[in-house]
Parts: structure tokens; C-alpha cells; sequence
């Protein structure tokens, strides 16, 4: 299934490290099947506020995910995002084929008391 590592970059300090991680970071995730789905687009904000910007990897499953985010290769350069960037991360699984939301909406509606 599917999983995504989510990253919601709010500041950036501009700094030669920050190229620097963007030039390395495709070779981390690349032996782990991973790819950019999203990267410096602009958003529209609906409702709420999202300030910044959003990055989006798409990876095979979460265990490619988990793998790359702990690799050798990762770690050797989130210091350069780390240090100039400030922002969420995330890993999420994706969601199958079959997934039905209607299944989850009953769910809830069954652990409703009764009224």
C-alpha cells in the first residue's frame, strides 16, 4: 500500500545548505522507490491557514518510508534541512483500493449512544 512522507515547510532560512539538501535528498529516497508527488507548488488554502509550503514523497509502502527516513544516507543530510528549515514531517500509510469511508461513517454511528 502506498505511503507518504508529508512535510509542511513553514520557514526557510536562506542558507547554501538548504541547496545543498535539495540537490542530495532525490538519491536518499530513490533506492527505496520513492519519488516526488509534490515539491514548490503553490496551494490554495480552503479553509484554515496553512502557511509555507507542502512536500509530498510517495514510497511503495510504509516500511520504504520508515527505511528511508532511518537510512545512512537520509540522516546524513537532514542536519542541512534541519538546521535552515522549520516545519512538520509526517509518514502516513495510504489507503487501499477498497477502502470504503462508508464502512468508517457506520462504525462511528454504531458507537454512538442511543438517542
Amino acid at each position: 500500500m502506498t505511503a507518504y512522507a508529508i512535510a509542511h515547510v513553514q520557514e526557510v532560512t536562506p542558507h547554501p545548505e538548504v541547496a545543498e539538501y535539495i540537490s542530495r535528498i532525490t538519491k536518499t529516497f530513490e533506492p527505496y522507490g520513492g519519488r516526488f508527488l509534490v515539491h514548490g507548488a503553490e496551494h490554495e488554502v480552503k479553509e484554515g491557514a496553512w502557511p509555507g509550503q507542502v512536500v509530498v514523497i510517495g514510497f511503495p509502502s510504509i516500511a520504504e518510508a520508515r527505511a528511508w527516513w532511518e537510512s545512512d544516507a537520509y540522516r546524513a543530510i537532514a542536519p542541512l534541512r534541519s538546521r535552515n528549515i522549520e516545519g512538520d514531517i509526517i509518514l502516513v500509510p495510504g489507503v487501499g483500493e477498497d477502502y470504503d469511508a462508508t464502512v468508517i461513517a457506520e462504525a462511528m454511528l454504531e458507537a454512538l449512544p442511543p438517542q
